[in-house]
C-alpha cells in the first residue's frame, strides 16, 4: 500500500534493498550504441549538479581575495584541489553505480544506528552551512539588481521552494539541463570580464605549476598569507556533501546491473561527465582569481564582500585598463556579476535540497517531500542571516557588509567538520573487494586518494584554531583551546567510524 504520510520510512519500513531517491532512480534510459558521443550525452547531467558545489557563492570570495593579494600564485592551489575533487568524485560515483547504494546508505549499512545519527547531524550542518552562503548570495543579488531591502530579499529566498516544486514536475533530465545552462551563464560572465582585462596569459599558465611559495606565511596582504589563502581555497573547493549527492544521482540512468559491460560503461561515462563538469568548475574558479588579479588594480578592493565587488566593477578608479573602464561606465560589469551570483545561488538551491534528502533517507531512513525539506532547511538558514541584518541595521553600510561577509565565511567552518566523515568512509569502502569486486580501487588511485584525504583533513583541522579566533566570540586563548578540543572530538569520532566500518565488514 502506498504511504501518504508527510514523514515516512524511506522506501518502506524494510530499507535493506531500498533505492536512493526512488522517484528518479533508474528513470533515464541509456541507448544501446557504441557511439562514444551519444553515450556521453546520455550520461551527461549528474556531473553538472556536482560541479555546482565547487563554484557556489562560498567559493567566490576565497578565489577573488587570492587574486587580489597574491596575483596568480594560487592558481596551482585551485588546480591541485580540483584534481583531488575529480578523484574523490569518481570514487563516489563508482560506489553508487556498483553497490546501488548512495554513500549515506553504504555508511549506515556498516555503522551502528547511534553513530549513523551523529554522522547525519554533521552532514546536515554542512548542508546548512552551504545554504547560508546561498541565502546571502541570493539576497545580495536581489538587493543589487532590484534594490530590494536586504531583509525582504532574504525572505524572498524562501520562495525558491516554488521553483523546486515546478522542477520536480518536469523531470530530472530537465533539471540537469537547467543547471547546466546556469553554469554556462556563470562561465560566460566571468570569461567576458576577464577577456576585457587582457591578463598576462604567460604568467597565468606558469602559475599552474606548484611552488614552495604556496605554503609560505609571508608576505601578509589584507590579513592573508599564501598559506592561509591556499587553505581558504582548498576548504572552499572540496565540498563533502557532494560525495553523497553524486553517489545517488549517478543511479538515475537505467542500466542492467547483471550485465558487467553495462556497469563498466556506466562507471566510464559517469566519470567522463564528472571530470568534464569539474574542469568547467576549475575554469570558473580560475577566472574568479584572475578577476581579483587582473580586473582590479592591485590592492584596490578593500571590501571583499559581494557588495564591495559589485561596487568595484562600476568604479572606474579601481579597474586596471581603459577597455574595462569604458565598459564599466555602462554598468554592465556589475550587473553581470550580480546575475552570475543569482544563478550560482539558484543552482546550489537545487543540489542542496537533493543532497539533504539523500542523507536523511540514507542515514536515518526517513523521507519527506522535497518542497517540505527545502522549506524547513531554508527557514533555518534564513534565521542567522535575518538576525545579522537586523542587528547591524543601525550600523554603517560598510559594517553591515562586513558582518554578512563574516557570517558567510564563519558558516563554512562546518564543512571542515564534515570532510573526514565523507572521504574516509568513501575510501574504506571503494578499497573493499567484497563490496566493489573488480571495481575495487586500483592501487595507484587508492594511494592518491588516501594522500589527498590526509592532506585535506590535515589542512582543514589545522585551520580551525585560526578560524575560531576570527569569530571574536571569546578571548583568543580560549578560542584556541576550544578549537583543539573540537579537533580531538573529530579525531575520536573518526576513530569510532573506522572501527565500526571495519567491524561490520
Amino acid at each position: 500500500m502506498e504511504d501518504h504520510s508527510f514523514i515516512s520510512y524511506a522506501n518502506g519500513k524494510s530499507f535493506a534493498n531500498g533505492k536512493s531517491l526512488v522517484e528518479i532512480n533508474s528513470t533515464i534510459p541509456v541507448p544501446r550504441t557504441r557511439n562514444f558521443f551519444r553515450m556521453l550525452l546520455a550520461y551527461t547531467g549528474p556531473g553538472a549538479l556536482v560541479a555546482v558545489g565547487y563554484m557556489d557563492p562560498g567559493n567566490w570570495a576565497a578565489s577573488i581575495n587570492g587574486g587580489q593579494s597574491f596575483n596568480y600564485l594560487l592558481i596551482s592551489t585551485i588546480l591541485i584541489s580540483s584534481l583531488m575533487a575529480m578523484l574523490l568524485q569518481y570514487m563516489a560515483a563508482k560506489l553508487g553505480i556498483v553497490t546501488q547504494m548512495d554513500l549515506a546508505q553504504a555508511i549506515r549499512a556498516r555503522t551502528s544506528k547511534r553513530l549513523s545519527f551523529i554522522l547525519w547531524i554533521i552532514i546536515e550542518l554542512a548542508i546548512m552551512a552551504t545554504d547560508v552562503a546561498e541565502v546571502i548570495g541570493a539576497a545580495i543579488a536581489l538587493n543589487l539588481l532590484f534594490k530590494i531591502p536586504l531583509v525582504i530579499a532574504t525572505f524572498i529566498t524562501v520562495f525558491d521552494v516554488l521553483l523546486l516544486l515546478l522542477l520536480s514536475k518536469v523531470g530530472f533530465r530537465k533539471i540537469e539541463a537547467l543547471v547546466s545552462c546556469l553554469i554556462m551563464v556563470i562561465l560566460l560572465v566571468f570569461t567576458y570580464q576577464v577577456m576585457l582585462a587582457n591578463p598576462n596569459w604567460k604568467n597565468i599558465f606558469l602559475s599552474a605549476l606548484p611552488s614552495p611559495e604556496l605554503v609560505a606565511q609571508h608576505p601578509v596582504v589584507n590579513g592573508l598569507s599564501p598559506l592561509t589563502g591556499s587553505l581558504g581555497i582548498i576548504g572552499a573547493t572540496v565540498m563533502p556533501h557532494n560525495f553523497y549527492l553524486h553517489s545517488s544521482i549517478c543511479q538515475t540512468r537505467k542500466i542492467n546491473h547483471d550485465n558487467l559491460a553495462d556497469v563498466q560503461n556506466a562507471v566510464r561515462f559517469t566519470t567522463w561527465d564528472s571530470n568534464i563538469q569539474l574542469i568547467i568548475a576549475f575554469f570558473v574558479n580560475v577566472l574568479l582569481l584572475i578577476m581579483g588579479a587582473a580586473v582590479f588594480k592591485s590592492g584596490a578592493v578593500k571590501d571583499s564582500s559581494f557588495f564591495g565587488l559589485y561596487d568595484a566593477l562600476s568604479n572606474t578608479t579601481m579597474l586596471s585598463n581603459p577597455i574595462l573602464i569604458s565598459v564599466a561606465k555602462t554598468g554592465i560589469l556589475s550587473v553581470l556579476f550580480a546575475v552570475a551570483l543569482l544563478a550560482s545561488g539558484q543552482n546550489s538551491t537545487i543540489t542542496g535540497t537533493l543532497t539533504g534528502q539523500v542523507v536523511m533517507e540514507g542515514f536515518i531512513h526517513l523521507k519527506m517531500p522535497l518542497w517540505a525539506r527545502r522549506l524547513f532547511t531554508r527557514l533555518l538558514s534564513v534565521i542567522p542571516v535575518i538576525m545579522c541584518v537586523l542587528m547591524t541595521a543601525k550600523d554603517s553600510v560598510s559594517q553591515q557588509h562586513f558582518a554578512l561577509n563574516m557570517l558567510l565565511e564563519n558558516s563554512q567552518v562546518f564543512l571542515a567538520f564534515a570532510v573526514p566523515f565523507s572521504i574516509v568512509p568513501l575510501l574504506i569502502m571503494t578499497d573493499d573487494r567484497i563490496m566493489m569486486g573488480q571495481f575495487k580501487n586500483r592501487k595507484i588511485w587508492s594511494i592518491l586518494g588516501w594522500v589527498s584525504s590526509i592532506v585535506l583533513i590535515f589542512l582543514n583541522l589545522c585551520n580551525l584554531p585560526a578560524t575560531f579566533v576570527s569569530f571574536n566570540m571569546m578571548p583568543k586563548r580560549d578560542a584556541v583551546v576550544f578549537a583543539y578540543a573540537i579537533i580531538m572530538l573529530i579525531i575520536l569520532l573518526m576513530g569510532w567510524t573506522c572501527w565500526d566500518m571495519r567491524k561490520k565488514k
